[in-house]
């Protein structure tokens, strides 16, 4: 088959899909990627992966550029001739499914998250719920990364229950990110928030909450890590980050490309998102690599923590909750933060696994080349796990 992927960053499918995007091409099929480009771009090429350049404002609203952005989707569809397409993140799905519909292509949403336009009732959030349930009505499969996430969606009437399908996530390689020991002990333990910097991801509430630990635990170390300055709304600037670092209580490190080695300093995850993420993938990195979790009871975010077995669950938006979380963790003892850790590796073997998305992508299109070679609407079920099993009843 030739499969189109779709998706509003090119760091996104390099770094969240790449085991996919081997197996697929394993299995023998041609790939073609379309996203704005960036620095990961070029990755592309050596993967063997055709790219086609989609330039885009992911976070823009005009009607003018929505209008050639879906022009330029649709065109590069058409040309393309894709058997299936794959969509990830907001525009590219809706977009890209409105596409393939009126070409009759096969489309198969990921919905990466819900951001925060479905926490207001206002004209947007009317449009872009009305857009996904018109774009996404011929989807065979739409794949969602939390039990909230495809509820929602459910009810609202955007999908069917039949085409919903959760997923654990975008997965993780447990052969990429593999445990290490530990660095600290005692008091001395260093706390690691990965992620974009942005207010709702809790930047603010780990630094407020840094400054009120560090008279106490002076050995503790603080340390922020991910691109600064995306141009989204709620983003820190350069100049932010280094506000919030001036007393050098908190370091930040900034963005890297392989966030192994940062995370293997940590003795303890942090993510106090309020930001309706799917399921975040530094909090699967940070399972894999067999770190204690502490993070928001956020949809998506409290999945990837059992309370008190691998790390701890803080409310979103309070920077009390989240230090009464970390101060706990640091008057545990060595012992029992070693055991978290290992829950956090049994958590991401049982749960979080890359294949389980592997599989569930590689039966959907199998299903696709079935109904397209046979000219069938019905067609054989996706293989779930049985968590899947039971949300899909």
């Amino acid at each position: 088959m030739r499969i189109l992927l779709v998706a509003n960053s090119s760091f996104k499918l390099i770094n969240f899909r790449r085991t996919l995007i081997q197996q697929l091409q394993e299995d023998g099929h041609e790939l073609i990627a379309t996203a704005p480009r960036d620095e990961y771009t070029p990755e592309f090429a050596r993967m063997g992966v055709k790219y086609v350049e989609l330039p885009m404002d992911a976070t823009g609203t005009s009607l003018v550029a929505e209008a050639k952005l879906l022009l330029k989707i649709f065109s590069i569809t058409r040309s393309k001739k894709p058997d299936a397409v794959l969509g990830y993140t907001i525009k590219p799905n809706i977009y890209g499914a409105l596409s393939a519909r009126i070409l009759g292509v096969p489309f198969v949403p990921n919905i990466t998250g819900m951001g925060s336009v479905f926490d207001r009732e206002d004209l947007l959030a009317r449009l872009i719920k009305w857009l996904y349930r018109t774009a996404f009505r011929r989807c065979p499969r739409v794949f969602l990364q939390n039990p909230e996430d495809l509820s929602f969606f459910v009810k609202s009437g955007l999908i069917s229950r039949q085409q919903a399908y959760l997923l654990p996530g975008s997965g993780v390689d447990l052969k990429n990110f593999h445990v290490s020991s530990l660095p600290g002990s005692g008091h001395s333990r260093t706390f690691v928030l990965v992620a974009r910097m942005l207010r709702e991801k809790g930047i603010y509430e780990f630094v407020e909450v840094a400054r009120a630990l560090s008279s106490s635990f002076p050995d503790a170390r603080f340390v922020l890590l991910g691109p600064s300055g995306s141009g989204k709304s709620g983003a820190l600037n350069e100049a932010d980050m280094k506000k919030l670092t001036s007393d050098g209580i908190v370091e930040y490190r900034g963005a890297v490309k392989d966030v192994r080695p940062v995370v293997a300093e940590a003795d303890c995850v942090v993510l106090p998102s309020f930001y309706r993420e799917g399921t975040p993938r530094a909090l699967l990195e940070a399972a894999a690599m067999g770190r204690p979790i502490i993070t928001t009871t956020i949809p998506g975010c409290k999945d990837v923590v059992d309370d008190g077995r691998n790390g701890f669950l803080c409310k979103p938006k309070s920077a009390q909750s989240l230090e009464t979380a970390m101060r706990q963790f640091l008057l545990m003892s060595e012992e029992a933060v070693d055991e978290m850790g290992k829950a956090s590796r049994q958590l991401a073997e049982q749960k979080f696994d890359e294949q389980i998305v592997i599989d569930n992508y590689t039966s959907v299109l199998r299903d696709a080349a079935i109904k397209t070679s046979s000219n069938e609407r019905r067609s054989e079920p996706l293989k779930l796990t049985s968590s899947q099993s039971e949300i899909n009843q």
